[in-house]
């Protein structure tokens, strides 16, 4: 439950969104990834739309006004709605696919990985932000986080209760660290090209989705110089990743 409402209620939208706007330390997480995207799309082919899975009370438009902003969840103000292992989409249509902490919540991702090579344009690109399994942030998802974490699961599927309520924390990790050379074998198609480790502390100290918050808004640049520098030394560091994916 949040605030009243179950996590997949449609109803936790304007709590979404106004968490998001309202919290300066979460906003400038989301800032910093929407940028990583628009980067991303300089390294994309010209031809093809760009589309946002998970969207949720996000402002990407902001950042990239022709971008489709999608949800599993039927929304307000989203442009439409997308389940990842079933895209509406025609072939070779899109050029850039990115989501931001979603991955971990696709209960099928072989089923996401066939649709996104079916419709990504050759060159075109996979941008995921999602957890990393570092020193701290492996006890925190383990056991001080609300979503399941099953990093010994032999399977990359899992049944889901619901959208946001189901998950495996781990997912990423597993897909792209544990089991890279099945992922590798399972899709030639797909070149995975960078994973890049970050934010150790920056999410947790903003309290995210949840009431409270610890970073003041003068405090914020600070605590990111201070996330780069710990992850300079150590990618043990990090709570995040960037992984990034290209259609051959």
């Amino acid at each position: 439950m949040a605030n009243g409402y179950h996590l997949d209620d449609p109803k936790r939208y304007e709590e979404i969104k106004n968490f998001i706007r309202n919290k300066k330390s979460l906003q400038s997480l989301y800032m910093d990834t929407y940028q990583k995207y628009s980067d991303c799309v300089a390294r994309c082919p010209k031809e093809g739309k760009i589309l946002e899975l998970g969207s949720g009370g996000g402002f990407l438009k902001e950042y990239i006004p022709e971008a489709l902003t999608s949800d599993v969840i039927g929304y307000p103000d989203l442009d439409c709605v997308v389940d990842a292992t079933q895209m509406p989409f025609p072939d070779q249509s899109l050029k850039l696919i990115c989501m931001q902490n979603v991955f971990h919540h696709i209960p099928n991702v072989e089923l996401f990985f066939k649709e996104a090579s079916r419709c990504l344009v050759p060159g075109g690109r996979i941008f995921i932000v999602d957890q990393y399994l570092g020193a701290l942030s492996s006890l925190i998802y383990r056991y001080l986080h609300h979503e399941p974490f099953l990093k010994n699961s032999k399977e990359w599927s899992f049944n889901t209760s619901g959208p946001l309520s189901g998950a495996n924390g781990a997912l990423a990790w597993i897909v792209f660290f544990r089991d890279r050379v099945l992922f590798e074998k399972k899709y030639p198609q797909l070149s995975l090209e960078k994973i890049t480790p970050h934010t150790p502390f920056r999410y947790w100290l903003s309290g995210g989705l949840k009431n409270w918050n610890l970073t003041p808004s003068f405090g914020i640049a600070g605590l990111k110089k201070l996330d780069d520098f710990l992850v300079s030394l150590s990618p043990r560091f990090a709570s995040f990743m960037d992984i990034e994916i290209v259609k051959k």
